[in-house]
């Protein structure tokens, strides 16, 4: 089923290489980030496209 970097002992080692880098309080900061990145990005895929000549319309 895992093969590959995906086996559960290599993410458990990866996480704790994170953890010793970062510590515990950094990485609830990284993990915030993260989530907010990533909401926004979801949020300028939904949103439709503006063209330039769209803005100057509505600032006339």
């Amino acid at each position: 089923m895992f093969q590959g970097l995906f086996q559960p002992m290599h993410l458990l080692v990866i996480l704790v290489i994170v953890l010793i880098i970062f510590g515990p309080g950094k990485l609830g900061e990284l993990g915030s980030s993260f989530g907010k990145a990533i909401r926004g990005f979801q949020k300028a895929l939904q949103e439709p496209e503006k063209k330039p000549e769209d803005a100057a319309a509505k600032k006339s």
